[in-house]
Order: structure tokens, then C-alpha cells, then sequence
């Protein structure tokens, strides 16, 4: 059973029975919700005057598992990260920065990301290679440095500690934070899972310009954590898209310290599905928040695909369709032209039987049996206005689904990439 704490008031709706366990859905939860961490954030001048250094630090090192973009101009931070976990499969902290990506910044660039790991593992006194680093924003042009190393020196300071600082603070384009918790009991214990992430524009399969920081309290295996995340992943960060990029910096990472004192978590765990439900719950939360928060976007654009023969056809059919910028202008301009969704599905590369076809958008299917079917076009239209759309596509080829998300296409996305840099 899934429940859901609505907001600061404590309001509780039930969600979806599915076991005799219970998740409890925290909205207003985010990373520093689980036993043993805390963030914070402040601004050292990157940027003009938002907030662009960040942190979050866990009492303990924290078994840890990332996945990582599949962009082959892998940026400095990441790559420092990546050497970082490998290490000991754990990390105690992470410093983040943005409106500087430190991407195609060559070898001073890596040195850059090195010192930023120093200078923070300095102040915390721990080891170096327990802190990832992570950066966001422009690429091509050096870390201003000597505004990133005073900033490091003064980030620990009281005043900055504060987790809305941290979500403030690793924001681009974005025009909102982004967070979620859950909780469970694993063994008698309260175990929780607290995550936020940023991206709004270039963010395609597979991972996208974004970052996601997820904490937890929990024991578990890393070998495990990796292998679940992965599977995650899968089915939720790598199923976004807004506008078929996919960047240089991007990463996931989930830190998981302990703290909670169950016993440790591995796949043979009789209660190990519950965790990764409710890891999925998280990274789940967090994709569609990115894709409604997409750059000028004005509607969160949901694509079912059942039917599919294979788990692989599923995704694809649906990242196909959620990717076409034909689709999702039609949907910014109320305009049920179900012809470019089938269109997208012919393109996906998956083998499909056009006449065993039926394509819905909302309640109201428009086409089915290889032929456009009879519907109200005013009644799609004023669906198609609502600011959650979706579309469903019936293959009936086999027993697999998949489920994509994305954002309707704007003028506005235009105009905030056309002038990013300045």
C-alpha cells in the first residue's frame, strides 16, 4: 500500500494497495529526510546572483551506486566521480556547482574538478575520494576558481545549511525545485529514501541534463543498490525526453549510509522489493518533474504502450513517440492529429502490425484497425488542453509495456535557448 502525506498540513490520500507493506509518500521530503545527512547551499558568484554552490554530507561514508550520461564527452566532474566510487563503492559527500558545466575543458579542467574534491574533503576532514564532485550549466569555458575555492571554504557555514538551498542551488534553466521522500519499514525499522534533481532542458534518453541525488538511510548491498538503480533507471530517467539532447555532465547517484539499522539488503532480503518500490517511487517522481518542468513547457505528456512483444519494443515505441517534435507541437496546439503519432510508432524501428493498432489520446481513441476512427474532434481538443495529457498505444503483439514522458514544444523553448549564454 502506498500512502501519501499531501502537504505541511499532514493531509492523507491512499494512492494504491499492492502488498501488506506500506510506503508512505512524502512530497514535501527530500534528501535530508533520512537518518544522518544534511545540505546546503550558497551563492559564490558563478552566476550572477541565484545560488550555485551546493553540498550534502552524510554522518558516515555511504555505500554508493551511479549511473552515468551515455554522452561520449564525459565532463571532468563525472569523470572524477566515477574514479571516486570506484574506489570503495562509497562516498561521504558531494559538492555540486552550477552554471558551469566544466565540460570540453581539457586537462585544467580536470584539475579543476580535483580541487574542488581537495578543498571540500579538506573542510569536512575526510578523504579525498569520498566526495563526488558534479557540475551544470555552460560547457566549454573554465571554473572561475578562485570565486568555486572561497565559496568551499565558507560553505559550511550555518547560515547556508538549509536542503532548499541545496535544490536552489544546483538549478539551471529550471523554473522549480524538485523533490520526494518515501519511508518503509524493513525489518522493524523505519527506512527511508529522499531525492531532488534538476534538469529542464536538453534531456533525452539515455540520461539527460540532468542531476539526481538520492539519499538513504538503508544497509544494503552495493552490488545490489547498482544493480536496482540500473533497472530504475531504466524505466524512468532514461524514459524522459524534451528535446532529444542528451548532455555531457549527467548523472544519478544514490548514497545509502546505514543509519536505519536493518539488516543488510541484498536481493535474497524477504523485504528487498519493497525498498527498490520505493526507490522506484523516488526516481519516478523525479523523471516526471523534470519532464513537466521541461524548458517553456506547458504540459507534462505521458505515453502507455502495452502490447509489445518484448520489453525493448515497448520503450522504444514510446520513446519514439514522446521524441517527436511533431507530436508535441500538436499537443502544445490542442490539435489531435493522430497522424504523426502513428508516424512516430512506424519510425520507432520496433516490427509492428499496422492494422492491429489502436491509438488513444486521453479517453477518446482515434485510431484503430489501420483506419482513423470516429470521434468528437472538439472533445480531443479541449482534453488536449488539460496540463496532463496522455497517450495510449495498443500493439497487441505480446504481454510488455512501457511508459514515456515528456513536455508539449513552445515558442518559449525557443526563445530561452536562443539567449542561454547571455
Amino acid at each position: 500500500m502506498y500512502r501519501t502525506k499531501g502537504n505541511l498540513k499532514g493531509e492523507i490520500k491512499l494512492t494504491q494497495a499492492t502488498s501488506t507493506n506500506e510506503i508512505v509518500i512524502i512530497e514535501e521530503g527530500s534528501v535530508t529526510l533520512p537518518k544522518g545527512y544534511k545540505a546546503g547551499g550558497m551563492h559564490c558568484g558563478i552566476k550572477r546572483k541565484r545560488l550555485d554552490l551546493g553540498y550534502i554530507v552524510s554522518e558516515v561514508p555511504a555505500t554508493t551506486a551511479g549511473v552515468y550520461t551515455t554522452n561520449i564527452f564525459q565532463a571532468a566532474p563525472l569523470l572524477v566521480t566515477q574514479e571516486s566510487i570506484a574506489k570503495e563503492n562509497m562516498i561521504q559527500a558531494i559538492i555540486v556547482n552550477s552554471g558551469n558545466a566544466n565540460a570540453c575543458t581539457g586537462e585544467q579542467g580536470l584539475l579543476d574538478a580535483f580541487a574542488m574534491q581537495k578543498g571540500f574533503a579538506s573542510e569536512l576532514g575526510i578523504q579525498d575520494h569520498l566526495v563526488a564532485v558534479t557540475s551544470t550549466g555552460v560547457i566549454g569555458e573554465l571554473l572561475p576558481m578562485d570565486k568555486v575555492n572561497a565559496g568551499i571554504k565558507q560553505i559550511l557555514n550555518k547560515d547556508n545549511e538549509n536542503e532548499n538551498n541545496f535544490m536552489d542551488a544546483i538549478l539551471t534553466t529550471d523554473t522549480c525545485i524538485k523533490h520526494i521522500a518515501v519511508q518503509m519499514k524493513i525489518d522493524g525499522k523505519t527506512v527511508s529514501i529522499g531525492g531532488t534533481s534538476k534538469g529542464s532542458g536538453m534531456i533525452h534518453p539515455n540520461m539527460a541534463t540532468m542531476l539526481g541525488f538520492v539519499t538513504s538511510d538503508a544497509n544494503i548491498a552495493q552490488e545490489d543498490l547498482l544493480g536496482a538503480l540500473r533497472d530504475i533507471t531504466n524505466q524512468t530517467f532514461n524514459m524522459i525526453t524534451v528535446d532529444g539532447d542528451t548532455s555531457t555532465n549527467d548523472m544519478v547517484l544514490v548514497m545509502a549510509n546505514g543509519l536505519a539499522d536493518n539488516k543488510p539488503l541484498t536481493k535474497d532480503h524477504p523485504e528487498w522489493n519493497i525498498f527498490k518500490q520505493g526507490l522506484k517511487i523516488v526516481c519516478e517522481s523525479l523523471a516526471k518533474k523534470i519532464a513537466r518542468d521541461g524548458e517553456g513547457a506547458t504540459k507534462l505528456v505521458e505515453v502507455q504502450v502495452n502490447g509489445a512483444y518484448s520489453q525493448n519494443a515497448a520503450s522504444a515505441v514510446g520513446k519514439a513517440i514522446i521524441s517527436s517534435n511533431l507530436v508535441k507541437t500538436a499537443i502544445y496546439g490542442t490539435d489531435p492529429n493522430w497522424g504523426r503519432i502513428v508516424t512516430a510508432i512506424g519510425y520507432s524501428g520496433v516490427p509492428v502490425e499496422p492494422n492491429a493498432i489502436k491509438v488513444n489520446i486521453g479517453p477518446f481513441t482515434v485510431f484503430e484497425n489501420g483506419l482513423p476512427s470516429t470521434f468528437v474532434e472538439e472533445e480531443v481538443k479541449e482534453y488536449l488542453e488539460s496540463e496532463n495529457v496522455k497517450l495510449s498505444v495498443e500493439l497487441n503483439q505480446g504481454k510488455y509495456s512501457a511508459t514515456a514522458w515528456g513536455c508539449d514544444l513552445t515558442y518559449d523553448y525557443v526563445k530561452i535557448n536562443a539567449s542561454y549564454r547571455t
